[in-house]
């Protein structure tokens, strides 16, 4: 009977904290949304609302981690358990992240001036922004499932958002050579791009933590990319 309740005991806390990441989740995927549409429509109001946003992810984080650690504690979790924990705690560190590098682009928009518009290099900050919440999306699906195919369809896409983010780099550069006027929203441009495929970096990381719970063991494979020139180049404001 002890051992029945330890075991449904355990069980919920870990439909807790799969909740608690859920959620951090879909606060991510609004916040890289709403900074990317900021920066499109010249959004302070926006922008200062995704920024705001990453206040509560941090905090979802903490209570993941907190919550994680108390499980650990009290129902020594073998194996399989414990990579579920484990687990959470590193889905929960890169949805962080994801987050962080959203803020990023939200307080860019503060920066730009609104007088001077690229609209086809904006198109392609934001289709690389849709491919990134795709895979983000996808990713999270894979995770609530323990779906490994689908963490794999993931994490072998990342190469496309690379090949998006290098394309438009060389397109950056190419404005800023024909105009020194366009050099201040270029460079501003390529650092959100860089922030967006870093984002796709964590969606690929989550992937392989999706792998790791339910195979047992690290994804081998190295992971595809595409050509790095553009990420030789540029670092974005915060670590992956």
């Amino acid at each position: 009977m002890g051992i029945e309740h330890t075991a449904k005991a355990f069980d919920v806390d870990l439909l807790a904290l799969a909740r608690l990441v859920a959620e951090m989740g879909g606060m991510a995927e609004k916040q890289i949304g709403d900074a990317v549409e900021a920066l499109a429509l010249y959004d302070i109001t926006m922008a200062a609302n995704a920024i705001a946003l990453d206040d509560k992810i941090d905090h979802l984080q903490r209570e993941i981690e907190e919550k994680a650690i108390r499980t650990i504690a009290r129902r020594q979790p073998m194996a399989v358990d414990l990579r579920e924990i484990v687990g959470a705690l590193r889905v929960a560190n890169d949805l962080e992240r994801i987050g962080d590098h959203a803020k990023n682009i939200a307080k860019r928009v503060s920066a730009l001036d609104d007088a001077v518009r690229l609209t086809k290099a904006m198109r392609g900050v934001e289709h690389m922004c849709e491919l990134v919440l795709s895979q983000i999306k996808d990713v999270l699906d894979s995770y609530a499932r323990r779906d490994v195919d689908k963490a794999l369809a993931v994490w072998r896409g990342d190469e496309e958002i690379d090949e998006v983010n290098n394309s438009l780099f060389r397109e950056l550069l190419t404005y800023m050579m024909e105009d020194p006027r366009n050099i201040g929203i270029c460079i501003h441009l390529l650092f959100c791009a860089k922030n967006i495929e870093r984002m796709g970096d964590h969606a690929t990381n989550i992937a392989e933590t999706v792998y790791y719970i339910v195979e047992g063991r690290p994804l081998a494979d190295e992971r595809p990319k595409g050509d790095n020139t553009a990420s030789c180049t540029l670092h974005p404001n915060k670590r992956a």
